[in-house]
């Protein structure tokens, strides 16, 4: 983000100083004058416009994050409590982190371990709360459709494997998925029955718009509480979680 500073805006804060206060004769009179007096001022002192815009980056991103803060928060119940999703960890865990993600996204490939590990590193104390969020490609929806259809069958995890470890530079074929499926022990013609199912089609969507609203465009992202941390910023991630725990216990 850049930002310029006006010569009006500099006009108008020489314009309202003690100084200005008070009649002077030898004061300059007219607008021209001032301006020039500015301009001569940050010619001689131009750390000033480095020090102003710094200034103004720290407000802006202040007031973004305030933003997520409260949309966050507004989306509670549909990030926390959407009987939809699927999840790895106790239900009763004082922590839940809802991680958004593309099984065609090669960040949340690679955090994928770690991710299925937070539960036992954290002694229980943090249930993890998957959302699909297919955006990459057309075979990134076919994905998430076959995880969440195998979650029909109680092998959602199993398959969040699979599919994670599919190999992107060849694409995720129709044969792939299956043989993915097989993997993980679901029964693929009851998979694909419930691919087209109306009701995993408006979870996948409703994960879209829920990303919408939260200002969400990349993957991975994780949120827990009212905070998010886009990308695969694990070092961030694991801050936001031990926070979250210690204030928990």
């Amino acid at each position: 983000m850049t930002f310029k500073l006006a010569p009006l805006a500099a006009f108008s804060l020489l314009a309202f100083t003690p100084a200005c206060a008070q009649q002077d004769d030898s004061a300059p009179q007219n607008r021209e004058e001032i301006e020039a007096i500015v301009r001569d001022y940050i010619l001689e002192n131009p750390e000033i416009i480095e020090q102003a815009i710094v200034k103004l980056q720290q407000r802006a991103a202040a007031q973004e994050a305030e933003v997520s803060r409260q949309a966050i928060a507004s989306a509670s119940a549909d990030l926390y409590e959407n009987e939809a999703d699927y999840s790895i960890g106790p239900n009763d865990a004082p922590v839940t982190i809802v991680e958004f993600f593309d099984y065609r996204c090669g960040y949340c490939k690679r955090s994928m371990e770690w991710t299925m590990d937070i539960p036992d590193a954290y002694d229980g104390k943090v249930r993890v709360i998957f959302k699909e969020f297919p955006i990459l490609s057309p075979e990134s929806e076919k994905a998430a459709l076959a995880a969440l259809a195998a979650g029909e069958q109680d092998l959602y995890a199993e398959m969040h494997r699979e599919l994670m470890d599919l190999d992107n530079s060849s694409g995720f074929t129709p044969d792939e998925i299956d043989a993915a499926a097989e993997r993980a022990g679901v029964d693929v013609a009851r998979m694909r029955a419930d691919m087209g199912s109306v009701r995993l089609q408006k979870v996948v969507a409703d994960n879209k718009m829920l990303a919408r609203r939260l200002g969400i465009d990349g993957t991975p992202a994780f949120l827990v509480g009212d905070q998010l941390v886009s990308g695969a910023n694990r070092a961030a991630v694991t801050q936001m979680l031990d926070a979250a725990v210690e204030q928990a216990s």
